[in-house]
């Protein structure tokens, strides 16, 4: 093996002519260093010498600088050992760029973990590990260790004792929090396991609640739990709003500066300094998005996430993990206690309750029917005679006199599916949806005088339909903006306050007001909402995706959720759900019961051999190219191979303009095993996309294992 010709082995210390090779480490003298190349068949440590100087400071985990083909490259090293199997010169460190070692033995087992299941390179996962390198942090780091040992010492033991005990206070036997986990079964038992320090897991389905109630306060006791049994604690959300809700319930729990928080969205100096902060056992509790699934959190004793259904747990980088998936591992790996929670529950955790990996915890009928607010179908019409107002809102009469009644006692939240205005357009005339005559991409409109503009490439321009040559447009989905003008005219002297992705407010008060927003930006209310509408339902219910019904309750539910009990008058009204059969998620919802939609699906899924019973992996490329690495990876006949069919268009991604003739034939193919044989197929992936690159095949071949539901 060699680099550039030169081989790879050990070398004392010698003189070569003019040059002098350096003198390698008394102890240990070879590195091996995992090289942050993009190539997967570089895919593996390399050894290089640890000259003299560098001895102390080229620990295992620190990140270094090396030479490879002809450049320096960074690298992170994973060991030091005493020799090497190699013949020849080794090529020694050009510098360690810092001696902390971020890369700690747990996180990158964890990342050949997960770089194994999901077909991808285990430097690509690091970079998702470990953060960039902000030397201003770690010099804060550095002097904040360096003052403290001198307080320490200038405080004598029994002072450092005290200041220890004190930093770290003695949970109370009964808190509010541990009251709120005895509304559900299980609750209290898996508190006192966690105390205990076993390694519970469990499936926890959260009721609505503010306060002491609240799924973060809860969430917060059981992290208090672990930490006064002497283990770490890692929290997962998916976005910042739910993050920021955890931060403060962690903070009222444990203390100020008992966590820290980490998150993509924090700047690299605070990122750092936080990372930093775990890692060097100043915090043993971190609060955070998927970006902290992987922070090197000391002594893990508890791993919680909330809302695993939210596709914003899936990581939208190679390889793509799932952060559900990570996590289990992780707690499999760790002995740590899981905490999966959440208002719904995916068909994939479904899967774990019902193989016996996670226990369920629920609360009882009686409780659940007190919590959650009492839930109306009105249905897909209006009652024109009735109420002329209705129409003007486009809200059915029900919906409109729930609105009304419940302003007088505080906000009603309207939750609209798609933001903008009108979002999608069709021809008035003929029904078809309009598109752009330039790149086919949909139209919609922004404003009420605008014109229609194409999602896609944005381009404005007056539309005419190319059926039937029809000028005039209709809405087919009406958007944020547009059902806050509509409901501003039927109610007015209310305030309206829009929440949407430009704009997302976090909380509102107790005064009456209407509160549009789109999924996922739904603000707090102080007190819980007096009502909730949920507009326009079938827009969720029409969605062509495996997960259409597990994900369209989990929406419905997650702004449900923020209204008061029905026991104080709380109430969600459902519009525009199909009225002449019962959906199972319509009935889910009014039941509020997300377990027996999840189990009925997943009951489904068996029967049709569907994620999450099966694997599935998906591999897009040239069609010959396709056809070329399918037959390389000889395949058995257990694997089922789906396809190829034509790559679909991406409806998230903007049209490119192709010259005739350019565009290539692309084609998909779905691998499907079961569950036992992922890392079989795994493997076998791997080393595809290790041959390719080595051969330096033109025509790329995309690689993806578990692909989001929507993108089989």
């Amino acid at each position: 093996m060699s680099i550039d010709g030169e081989p790879l082995a050990l070398v004392r210390a010698h003189m070569k002519g003019d040059r002098q090779v350096p003198t390698g480490a008394v102890v240990d003298p070879v590195a091996r260093v995992l090289v942050d190349v993009p190539l997967a068949h570089l895919d593996r440590p390399f050894d290089y010498l640890v000259p003299e100087p560098l001895a102390d400071q080229a620990v295992p985990g620190a990140r270094v600088k090396v030479r490879f083909a002809g450049q320096d490259v960074d690298g992170f090293v994973v060991e030091r050992v005493a020799d090497t199997e190699h013949q020849g010169r080794l090529a020694p460190l050009r510098r360690v760029v810092s001696p902390e070692p971020v890369l700690t033995p747990e996180v990158l087992s964890l990342a050949r973990w997960v770089a194994r299941r999901y077909a991808g390179s285990v430097m690509d996962v690091v970079r998702l590990a470990v953060p960039p390198r902000h030397a201003t942090a770690e010099r804060a780091a550095d002097a904040r260790a360096a003052a403290g040992s001198a307080a320490e010492s200038a405080a004598g033991p029994e002072a450092g004792s005290r200041v220890g005990s004190e930093a770290a206070p003695a949970v109370p036997t009964e808190t509010a929090g541990a009251t709120g986990w005895r509304d559900y079964r299980a609750g209290a038992a898996f508190l006192s396991h966690l105390a205990s320090g076993g390694s519970p897991a469990a499936s926890w389905l959260a009721l609505p609640g503010t306060g002491d109630d609240a799924w973060p306060a809860l969430v917060a006791e059981a992290a208090r739990t672990a930490l006064a049994a002497g283990r770490g604690v890692l929290v997962i959300a998916p976005d910042t709003r739910d993050v920021d809700r955890l931060d403060v319930a962690l903070t009222a729990a444990l203390g100020k500066d008992q966590h820290v928080r980490l998150t993509a969205a924090q700047g690299p100096q605070a990122r750092y300094t936080a990372f930093l902060k775990i890692l060097r056992g100043e915090v043993r509790a971190v609060v955070g998005s998927r970006a902290a699934m992987f922070a090197p959190v000391p002594d893990l004793g508890l791993i919680v996430w909330w809302d695993d259904g939210d596709d914003l747990l899936a990581e939208p980088r190679a390889p793509y993990p799932q952060a559900r998936e990570v996590l289990l591992e992780r707690a499999r790996a760790t002995g740590a206690a899981v905490l999966s929670a959440g208002f719904s529950r995916s068909v994939a955790m479904q899967q774990e309750v019902e193989e016996g990996r996670c226990a369920p915890v629920v609360a009882d009928a009686a409780t659940v029917r007190r919590r959650v607010p009492r839930v109306l179908v009105a249905g897909e019409g209006v009652d024109q005679q009735r109420d002329a107002a209705a129409v003007a809102a486009r809200l059915p009469s029900v919906a409109l006199q729930t609105a009304l009644e419940a302003l007088t006692r505080g906000p009603v939240l309207v939750q609209v599916p798609r933001r903008g205005y009108l979002p999608a357009l069709s021809c008035q005339t003929c029904r078809e949806p309009a598109r752009c005559r330039h790149c086919h991409g949909p139209l919609e409109l922004t404003a009420r005088s605008a014109q229609p503009r194409c999602r896609w490439c944005g381009r404005s321009e007056p539309f005419e339909c190319p059926h039937c040559e029809s000028r005039q447009l209709r809405s087919a989905v009406v958007g944020a903006r547009r059902t806050a003008e509509e409901l501003g005219r039927a109610f007015p002297g209310v305030p309206v306050i829009t929440s949407g992705a430009d704009q997302v407010v976090a909380e509102v008060g107790e005064s009456p007001a209407l509160v549009i927003a789109t999924p996922g930006a739904e603000p707090v209310a102080t007190a819980g909402y007096a009502a909730v509408l949920l507009l326009d339902a079938w827009a969720l219910l029409d969605r062509p995706e495996l997960d259409t019904g597990p994900e369209t309750l989990r929406r419905w539910l997650a702004a449900a959720a923020l209204a008061r009990g029905a026991t104080e008058g709380g109430v969600a009204v459902l519009v525009g759900a199909p009225t002449e059969v019962t959906l199972p998620p319509v009935e889910a919802l009014v039941r509020w019961d997300p377990a027996w939609l999840a189990a009925r699906e997943l009951d489904e899924r068996r029967e049709l051999r569907l994620p999450p019973t099966v694997t599935m992996a998906r591999l897009e490329g040239e069609r010959r190219a396709l056809a070329e690495a399918v037959r390389s990876l000889a395949l058995p006949e257990h694997v089922d191979q789906l396809g190829p069919l034509p790559v679909p268009p991406d409806p998230r991604r903007r049209a490119q303009p192709v010259a005739p003739g350019e565009q290539a034939d692309l084609r998909r193919m779905l691998l499907r095993v079961d569950r036992s044989e992922t890392l079989e197929l795994a493997d076998r992936l791997r080393a595809l996309r290790a041959v390719r690159s080595a051969r330096k095949d033109p025509d790329p071949i995309a690689v993806r294992v578990d692909p989001a539901e929507a993108a089989l």
